[in-house]
């Protein structure tokens, strides 16, 4: 079972460091709660959840506060130090328990069929290994339990595809912390064996220029009750 570490204010190191991203994320994504609707966005995303959750790529903690109070607890890993460091600050503001823990998608440090939800917010676009980080999540997931995800991916017209698949070849992932803009998260939840549900597509910002990272899905998926082979 992963270790609490909310509490005690030590942070193990990780094997990602991208210490000039995270401060850039750090500050963003406070601005963008009021500025660009992610607070509303947390709301939706979490909104129903019950249970033991695991939260995969937590940052800096930003979803903690809009857990419901139906949660039991939440682990949340988190690869990168600074960011992680910044989440186990958030998580002493929750009001559900919150475990801070070190590790990565491709392999989480949890047993098998430990969790009801799975929470997938902004990190498909960065993890090295799609498929096996989505393998991680069947694993942990128990039958039947549901993956929350907002992510970004590719959109738009011709142009703004071959825009957002040249940037992925050259600087983006170099200057963003390892993310991606031209991934397809609905396709790979698929083709990972997941039932969709329900999913809307969302522009980030909402009002304001179009960005190759504008293009976002909100949605619900489960981890089917009865398995196939993937």
């Amino acid at each position: 079972m992963a270790l609490r570490s909310a509490g005690s204010g030590k942070v193990s190191r990780g094997p990602v460091h991208h210490p000039l991203f995270a401060r850039f994320y750090a500050r963003m994504s406070v601005n963008a709660e009021t500025r660009m609707g992610m607070g509303g966005i947390r709301d939706r995303l979490l909104s129903g959840l019950s249970g033991r959750v695991i939260e995969i790529g937590a940052g800096n903690g930003l979803n903690f506060t809009h857990y419901p109070s139906a949660v039991s607890e939440v682990v949340a890993i988190e690869p990168e130090r600074l960011l992680r460091r910044l989440a186990v600050e958030s998580a002493l503001r929750a009001e559900v328990p919150v475990d801070v823990v070190p590790g990565t998608a491709e392999a989480l440090p949890v047993k098998s069929e430990a969790f009801d939800a799975v929470v997938l917010s902004l990190v498909l676009c960065s993890v090295r290994d799609v498929p096996r980080a989505l393998g991680e999540v069947r694993r942990v997931l128990r039958p039947g339990g549901a993956v929350r995800f907002f992510e970004h991916g590719r959109g738009g017209g011709r142009a703004m595809l071959l825009t957002q698949r040249a940037l992925d070849r050259t600087v983006w992932p170099l200057v963003s912390g390892g993310c991606h803009v031209s991934r397809d998260p609905v396709a790979a939840l698929r083709e990972a064996g997941f039932e969709l549900g329900p999913c809307r597509r969302v522009m980030m910002p909402e009002n304001g220029p179009v960005l190759p990272s504008s293009y976002c899905v909100l949605g619900t998926a489960w981890r089917p009750t009865e398995e196939r082979p993937v």
